[in-house]
């Protein structure tokens, strides 16, 4: 039996492992499908402090490394269930293993939803990106397009046109989801264009996003439209679902946890992109697993 247990191999997860194996307990992280998470599909990462410039595959491994020198011990596999007794978890994945330990960390993150066309996780990372805020600068003085109705679609939109000469919004519908301020500030940019009533029904490029292919939601005529870089804003999907039985979840999924990272249950933590926050960076996730650590720690202290 562990002291701790990560579910999931991020930078959040990561960083509580470290800070967790520092203060002496025993670690064990578990991650269904790539260490790193989805920082590993940067290219480049030029906001992390310490680095000018970095691979987000390259730094998840730095990191991954750093924890098992410290004593985490890592298992790539899926939990599906999260039950307790006796102040011990039992974490049991969908083909029958169980792990128990004494205090859980939920650090599953949130992946972005994805347009679900052909070629576009080829693209990824090569002209589409989720993030403007961490992608934006590569494609200053060139023309791009947001995808989405919402808030997040029109304030990155508002965040680009201060970077590329072009931004085209996309919108499936003839009005936006986002905050009247919000879109009437985005209304006041001179180099933003809307593209109203349409979806992306096609991605192209060789190696490097060259354009999309829209699709009219009244007529369904289609016309190309040429870009340099695509952000994808349609929303994130929290994976949280395996702990819903025990721990608050909002509307969305994601966990109800503050700046401390406590749930409601007693011995279970959140950090990262999986708890409901108002900013989702690469900074704020590798804090939130320092802070969800150290309470960690603190809990099985007060356990003995």
């Amino acid at each position: 039996m562990h002291d701790i247990i990560i579910i999931g191999g991020g930078p959040a997860g990561l960083t509580a492992a470290l800070y967790a194996c520092r203060a002496g307990r025993s670690v064990l992280i578990l991650e269904k499908n790539t260490l790193g998470g989805q920082i590993t599909w940067s290219p480049k990462v030029e906001n992390f402090p310490g680095f000018s410039s970095i691979s987000g595959l390259e730094l998840a491994d730095l990191m991954t490394v750093q924890a098992t020198n410290c004593g985490a011990e890592l298992e790539l596999n899926e939990i599906s269930n999260i039950s307790e007794e006796n102040g011990v978890f039992t974490l049991s994945t969908p083909y029958g293993d169980s792990y128990s330990c004494r205090a859980v960390i939920i650090a599953t993150g949130a992946k972005a939803k994805k347009l679900g066309l052909e070629h576009e996780d080829a693209l990824i990372g090569a002209g589409i990106s989720t993030c403007a805020v961490c992608d934006g600068e590569f494609f200053r003085n060139k023309v791009v397009a947001v995808n989405g109705g919402g808030n997040t679609a029109l304030q990155e939109a508002i965040y680009l046109s201060q970077i590329c000469s072009k931004v085209y919004v996309i919108h499936r519908r003839s009005e936006f989801r986002a905050d009247s301020a919000v879109v009437d500030s985005a209304a006041d940019r001179d180099n933003i264009e809307y593209i109203l009533n349409s979806t992306i029904s096609a991605v192209h490029g060789d190696g490097k996003l060259s354009g999309v292919t829209l699709r009219s939601t009244v007529d369904g005529t289609e016309k190309e439209l040429t870009l340099d870089g695509l952000f994808i804003a349609i929303g994130h999907e929290p994976e949280n679902g395996f702990a819903s039985q025990l721990i608050r979840l909002d509307q969305a999924g994601y966990a109800d946890s503050g700046e401390d990272c406590k749930t409601i249950y007693p011995g279970i933590f959140v950090a990262g992109d999986c708890r409901k926050k108002e900013v989702r960076q690469l900074t704020t996730a590798v804090a939130d697993g320092a802070v969800a650590a150290l309470a960690a720690c603190r809990y099985l202290d007060n356990a003995r």
